[in-house]
């Protein structure tokens, strides 16, 4: 018997399937070795693929059966959910069957599970003990120390279920790889990263070399103050930790200092580093490869564009027949250890169900997780969140660091997060657990910016002025539309700089390196962006207007503003837009803001920002934090899953948990030499490569699905690989790239502060 055959090579060179499914069930056990399931993982490993124990799967593999049973082949997936469910009763048993039966088409809901264990006509696959072995007794299979259950015990079974899948789906995705890799005499590029502590040597080098370097000023004097207070805390026990400091305090070194000491420390396997805009992923991985003197060791991970997405509908097992399938649809699974991603990756992929998003999950155990910016999260979506962080923390090792300037009151103690039962729903951190020495004094020692509300609103053409009165000055609105507009209104000045997200990310780093050297020569730059340049994004101006928004929007803008502490004050104004409305979601924001901007004379001190995230939390009430489109989705099936027996609804969830409310999809864009020679190649690729699909994230924009929609129809975008179709589409005419501007999509979407967190 054969798990997988190499069209035009002998059946000698076959792989036996007793070998395959001996070195996925190891390969799973490594993996789940980490959070204490390695035997759970073992079995599910060696059971996945008994199904092609039939006839007719070996004579589908050996392409003398496939017009009878189809271009996918038969069903091997059930055959291994039936047995494991049968050998194990219980809970154990039907989260490993879910994990077995949609190790190709992805996890299903109960109903989907059932109906293939009861009713789904499979073929004989009997004989199957021969390759995979005894099975073990149930009691061998469980952990020395059982899980910890959260509030809702439901999520903590089923995010135990996704993570058996996960360890299993990598395990199988990487044992196939290397089959064909080694019959094609092909080299796998992967494996060979430097350790936590080599990278730890290094980082600590970098930062001495810094210390010697800069100027002993009372602002870098605080900073090495920040940086080895988070130090000192690495001793402390993995789980949940804060880090509260002001833009500009040095967060993002000090905090991947702490990462790497703890990892060390308590033997944890990667740091993980999750930003909100996918415009500054760019930005922190190069400061990463920098400080730690590697490119191969730090990895960026967009998720602007999945392939498996765009697959047709999956079926139970979409492999083809000479296996390699499998292998094109596949994506990142973290085993670098310095992973740069977005929100967005990281969350969905929490909550997916497809085996491309999944197949990583199993890598964030044992890890240090830094959620950087951490108030950006969708109001949406933060419960949710908030349990997966929680869940990561209580039964996975790993450590999560909640970083911003504007902690988002998600502690108990801060009591904002409470549902309709009085239920605390904040996470449980106490004040030793916070990373910077004295948030509230350092606060005021970095405090360099003066915020200034004006009450009335403002039209375009007074902003316009302010423009022409100072000749450095940086406007965040709230809409790539009304950038546009406002930036039309401001061209013909000296120094007019747009920045958008209709921009790719290539073209956004060029704009960002011309405004940083012309801010630091003294020459006029007037610049009008949305929130994208709010997170991360190096820019020091002396003066900032902030279209109306939530307090901590205003505190990301005013970050911008005097970061050097050039002034002894910078000037940072709040205004309402007369020319514009502000975007639905947004207005609640707004409103939460307002009474802290009358109330406090320093509305971005930390009293200040704790009365903000309570007054919006208050506003936006239980329901909206269980989200409007999740009413009824998320938690509340979570919390049932216990009285129901296990009944898992993982396609449900998946679909209904979006931290974009508005979703687009990309377009990519030839915007240099470099990326038309890229989608050159992968027009012509049967495969891409790694390196190819990291480097095609510096040449997408998103766009909304009807304007993409629209242009396909027009013969302005066409497929880049005709085996994708619509998959991925490339801009025809160059002509609607505008220098300036970007891509010229003329539309309505509102870019809310939360809408920004780019995919």
């Amino acid at each position: 018997m054969f798990a997988h055959s190499a069209e035009g090579r002998p059946p000698s060179e076959w792989e036996p399937l007793s070998h395959h499914l001996a070195r996925v069930g190891q390969r799973a056990a490594s993996f789940a070795e980490a959070f204490g399931w390695a035997e759970a993982a073992r079995v599910a490993g060696r059971l996945h693929d008994i199904g092609k124990c039939s006839a007719e799967f070996q004579a589908y593999i050996s392409h003398t059966g496939e017009d009878s049973v189809g271009a996918r082949g038969p069903d091997h997936s059930t055959a291994g959910a039936r047995e494991v469910a049968k050998a194990y009763k219980g809970p154990l048993g039907r989260m490993l069957a879910f994990a077995i039966a949609g190790h190709h088409a992805g996890l299903a809901d109960f109903d989907g599970l059932d109906r293939r264990l009861t009713e789904k006509k499979i073929c004989d696959f009997s004989g199957w003990e021969v390759h995979a072995g005894k099975l073990p007794t149930i009691d061998a299979l469980r952990p020395r120390n059982a899980p910890t259950m959260s509030r809702e015990a439901g999520f903590t079974q089923a995010f135990l279920a996704r993570m058996i899948f996960s360890c299993l789906v990598d395990a199988d995705f990487l044992e196939t790889e290397r089959y064909y890799a080694s019959v094609h005499g092909e080299t796998v590029e992967r494996g060979g990263h430097q350790a936590p502590p080599q990278l730890l040597d290094r980082l600590r080098g970098h930062m001495g070399q810094l210390r010697l370097r800069a100027s002993d000023t009372p602002l870098n004097r605080l900073r090495n103050e920040i940086r080895d207070h988070a130090v000192g805390k690495a001793p402390l026990a993995p789980g949940l930790f804060t880090l509260t400091a002001p833009t500009g305090s040095g967060k993002t070194l000090a905090s991947l200092a702490f990462a790497l000491e703890h990892a060390v420390r308590h033997g944890l396997q990667r740091v993980i580093y999750v930003i909100p805009y996918t415009s500054i992923i760019e930005q922190t991985a190069q400061v990463f490869r920098e400080a730690l003197e590697t490119d191969a060791d730090v990895l960026e991970h967009h998720s602007s564009f999945d392939w498996e997405k765009f697959r047709s509908v999956p079926a139970a097992d979409s492999e083809g027949p000479d296996g390699l399938r499998k292998l094109r649809r596949a994506a990142e699974n973290w085993e670098a250890p310095v992973i740069v991603t977005t929100a967005v990756q990281f969350f969905e992929s929490l909550f997916a169900a497809r085996t491309s998003q999944c197949r990583k999950l199993h890598n964030m155990a044992r890890s240090v997780i830094i959620l950087d910016e951490a108030q950006t999260l969708p109001i949406h979506v933060v419960r949710p969140c908030l349990a997966a962080l929680d869940e990561l923390a209580r039964n996975y090792r790993a450590s999560v660091v909640i970083c911003t300037a504007t902690q988002p009151a998600w502690r108990q103690k801060d009591r904002a997060l409470v549902d309709r039962a009085g239920r605390n729903l904040g996470l449980e951190i106490e004040n030793e657990r916070e990373l910077a020495p004295r948030p509230a004094e350092i606060y005021e020692a970095l405090r360099r910016v003066r915020v200034e509300w004006r009450h009335e609103a403002v039209t375009d053409a007074a902003i316009a002025e302010r423009f022409v009165e100072r000749p450095q000055i940086l406007c965040i609105v709230n809409s790539r539309r009304h950038a546009r507009s406002l930036f039309e209104t401001i061209r013909e000045q000296a120094g007019a700089t747009h920045l958008t997200t209709l921009m790719c990310a290539q073209h956004r780093r060029l704009v960002l390196q011309d405004v940083r050297g012309r801010l630091a020569a003294g020459k006029p730059v007037r610049l009008v962006a949305t929130s994208l340049v709010e997170a991360g994004v190096d820019l020091d101006f002396p003066e900032v207007w902030r279209a109306a928004a939530g307090l901590d929007s205003v505190a990301q803008a005013a970050g911008r503003c005097n970061r050097e502490g050039k002034a002894a004050s910078g000037l940072a104004v709040v205004f309402e837009p007369a020319d514009e409305q502000p975007p639905h979601d947004l207005k609640v924001f707004y409103q939460a803001a307002r009474p802290v901007l009358r109330k406090f004379g320093d509305p971005l001190c930390l009293p200040a920002v704790r009365a903000y995230f309570r007054e919006l939390y208050f506003q936006k009430g239980d329901a909206a934090l269980d989200a409007p489109r999740l009413e009824g989705e998320v938690f509340p099936i979570l919390r049932n899953i216990a009285d129901r027996g296990l009944d898992f609804t993982f396609q449900t969830v998946a679909r209904a948990f979006s931290l974009i409310q508005d979703a687009m999809e990309p377009v990519a864009v030839p915007f240099d030499d470099r990326g038309e020679a890229l989608l050159d190649a992968l027009s012509r690729a049967d495969r891409p490569t790694r390196a190819q699909l990291r480097e095609l994230q510096q040449y997408l924009v998103p766009i909304p699905n009807r304007t993409r929609g629209e242009w396909l129809a027009a013969g302005l975008l066409h497929p880049i690989h005709p085996r994708l179709g619509e998959a991925l589409l490339k801009l025809r005419d160059m002509a609607l790239y505008e220098e300036r501007t970007g891509l010229q999509v003329v539309d309505k979407f509102q870019r809310a502060a939360e809408s920004n967190i780019i995919s």
